[in-house]
């Protein structure tokens, strides 16, 4: 599970290393805060693995202020 965070693909999904952790710590907070989560199997998931699979699935993603690919014209 840790060994996700440290792959080149999650990391270059986001942006970088910090760009990573922020994210994840962000979604992590608002599970705590009882967020739903956006993935379907949660089953015996840790919130940490729900954070990684959401990112890996391209359910969440930084906000860098462009818009998204079907925002433009």
């Amino acid at each position: 599970m840790i060994e996700d965070l440290k792959s080149e693909k999650i990391i270059n999904k986001v942006g970088g290393k910090f760009k990573l952790t922020a994210l994840v710590q962000r979604r992590l907070g608002e599970l705590l805060q009882g967020g739903r989560p956006l993935i379907k199997n949660i089953e015996n998931k840790t919130m940490l693995e729900i954070v990684v699979q959401e990112i890996l699935q391209d359910k969440i993603a930084i906000d860098d202020g462009t818009p998204a690919k079907s925002d433009k014209i």
